[in-house]
């Protein structure tokens, strides 16, 4: 039998190897910063066309290029960076697999033009499929441009798996953003289609942070600084207040490189234990210095992960630095007024009754016995004394009341023992007690138990109000019919440039929805109303940046951009688990759930319902 097996041709190879290493024009922009990096650079120029898919261009102005070196740059396992096997455990600079350049240049039309300071001219080099097409010396400032033209344009089947150009330029702004935050004292510039959309000055961490983030992000950071004999960690969190629904601003960087670690992500929301509401992520930015010998970081192609030594030692350290810097700052929690108040205070011995039957705690506030209101905290005490004294007001509202008084209970107010658990036979009972009966319960704050002839429902609060919502914005979107509720005095919201062109790509659409808001310029808007059925319930700019994160998830599968806004904005809009509703409200979201054309699934495709027979009660009880 003939031999089968034959060495691949290097133009084979490449691409092969370019597979894993350039996966979309992010991978490019990393793997080129990155050099530029290592080559002492102290200003960087990147220019991207396209979202990348046209140019991507970075030129700086480090040490350049030898004649030799530059040919040798593009061969495969070609690197300055390394001599023998030991240095990979002594690494501290960014590349040292010497695989991008080969891999870029396997996969697009590559131009170089390099020079060193020593020398009057540089050099030009053009490559196209792994080969050289051409090489000449040119006038160029000291430094080096690689330009990246026409990504993948030999592998059509990659160039057609690429996302949208707001999704790519997404990944090729959060690429240069880890590169800029681990290089605060480099000069970055950011060119994106003729349009300059990052001038970062050199400059401190904390500047660095302000200028890629906003300067909103100032008054949220919290140092963290820890020096051991094993690692120093450095770096800032943000205040508990200011965390996020979504993740994205959350890195960790290793002897300056970011790297992915859901076990460290794990140390660090540990420090923030009891801090944090429900499903919600903080800011970190934290670089962690260790020696090189105590890590191992050649364990991926885009060495975004590493091993640690000790892994456990790194988290306790991390976990310890973090919680002190937060103690420190008094970023401590507030007493949580929206827990469950359904237990008997008054048969506690807390509360004493006045003589017209309201209660006050007993011993820490005074009655105003004219008003039957607590007194106001005096105007020097700060905001939360003054809005924790509110959900005292509101927790302890009627409780002297008699429960027994009147035989109708309005809607709307809390079911009552009496109407829940009569002992009256349904044929003793009052055409009201029947309705009150019947009326729906909040369970534990999330789900709604409704009964029915059959049996009962039980109702997901959150899936359903999306649904319904979800319907209802598809319509008005269909319709151009939206309602704006105009604000008394108009806010500014900034936001980082990826997600400026987003809004601005889907303004018309959000607009139709109600919101009345305009482009001020570079990446500032200015809102100046919000749907009117959301007026005085929702903040418009927390509303705002949760719709940009839920449509940041849809552009991800491809969603056609009504359908992305309208889920968008009934999951940022819809209520939540653990708000409270009272009976007319959930008898409301249960009609408007049933009128809905799919009532039992949520826009994301969760379950809004579950229906309980009473023989499959009856099986349980029976067994």
């Amino acid at each position: 039998m003939a031999d089968i097996i034959q060495l691949l041709p290097d133009s084979i190879a490449n691409q092969i190897a370019a597979g894993e290493v350039i996966q979309r024009p992010a991978s490019v922009v990393k793997e080129l910063l990155e050099n530029a990096v290592d080559a002492g650079s102290t200003k960087v120029l990147l220019i991207i066309k396209d979202a990348g898919k046209t140019l991507i261009q970075v030129t700086d102005n480090g040490c350049g290029m030898s004649e030799i070196d530059a040919r040798m740059s593009f061969e495969r396992h070609a690197t300055s960076k390394i001599r023998k096997a030991e240095d990979l455990f002594l690494i501290r600079t960014m590349g040292f697999r010497g695989e991008a350049l080969a891999s870029i240049a396997a996969v697009a039309q590559v131009e170089m033009k390099t020079r060193q300071k020593k020398n009057d001219l540089g050099l030009s080099i053009h490559i196209q499929d792994s080969k050289i097409q051409k090489q000449e010396p040119c006038q160029f400032a000291p430094g080096t441009s690689i330009a990246v033209k026409n990504l993948f344009y030999n592998v059509p089947a990659r160039r057609n798996f690429l996302k949208s150009n707001p999704v790519e330029l997404r990944h090729i702004l959060d690429e240069f953003q880890r590169v800029a935050l681990a290089n605060a004292d480099v000069h970055f510039i950011v060119n994106r289609d003729g349009e300059e959309i990052f001038h970062l000055p050199p400059g401190n961490l904390r500047q660095r942070i302000v200028g890629l983030l906003g300067t909103s992000s100032n008054k949220k950071l919290i140092p963290v600084e820890e020096d051991t004999d094993v690692i120093r960690i450095k770096g800032y969190v943000a205040k508990p207040e200011f965390s996020k629904k979504s993740r994205g601003d959350q890195y960790f960087f290793v002897n300056n490189r970011f790297i992915r670690s859901g076990y460290l992500h794990h140390a660090i929301m540990s420090a923030y234990d009891e801090l944090l509401q429900r499903d919600t992520y903080p800011l970190y930015i934290l670089f962690l210095e260790i020696d090189p010998a105590r890590i191992d970081i050649n364990v991926h192609p885009t060495k975004q992960e590493i091993k640690f030594e000790d892994e456990r030692l790194v988290y306790n350290y991390l976990k310890v630095a973090v919680r002190h810097a937060l103690g420190q700052h008094h970023a401590m929690p507030s007493l949580d007024f929206d827990q469950e108040t359904s237990f008997n205070l008054p048969a506690m011995g807390r509360f004493q009754n006045s003589s017209s039957g309201n209660t006050t705690p007993a011993g820490n506030y005074n009655a105003d016995k004219q008003s039957n209101s607590f007194e106001r905290f005096p105007p020097q005490l700060d905001q939360r004394n003054q809005s924790n004294l509110e959900n005292w007001e509101k927790m302890y509202e009627g409780l002297g009341n008699d429960p027994t008084a009147g035989s109708d209970q309005e809607e709307g107010k809390p079911l009552t023992l009496e109407s829940s658990w009569s002992d009256e036979s349904p044929t003793g009972t009052s055409e009201a007690g029947i309705q009150e009966q019947k009326a729906p319960v909040q369970i534990h704050r999330t789900y709604i138990l409704n009964q029915i002839k059959s049996g009962f429902l039980l109702i997901d609060q959150q899936a359903a109000h999306e649904r319904i919502l979800y319907e209802q914005y598809l319509d008005i979107l269909s319709a151009q019919s939206g309602v704006s509720q105009n604000q008394l005095f108009s806010k500014t919201i900034d936001l980082v440039p990826a997600d400026a062109d987003i809004l601005r790509s889907i303004l018309p659409e959000v607009n139709q929805l109600g919101f009345d808001i305009q482009d001020f310029g570079k990446n500032t808007f200015v809102v100046n109303g919000i749907p009117a059925e959301l007026a005085g319930k929702k903040d418009e700019l927390e509303l705002i940046h949760h719709l940009m994160d839920q449509f940041k998830k849809g552009l991800e599968i491809k969603l056609d951009i009504q359908d992305n806004i309208a889920r968008s904005m009934a999951k940022s809009a819809a209520v939540k688990r653990g708000q409270v509703l009272d009976v007319s409200e959930m008898r409301m979201l249960i009609d408007k759930l049933f009128a809905c054309a799919i009532p039992y699934k949520s826009p994301s495709g969760r379950n809004c319902l579950h229906t309980f027979e009473l023989n499959e009660l009856a099986k349980l009880f029976d067994s």
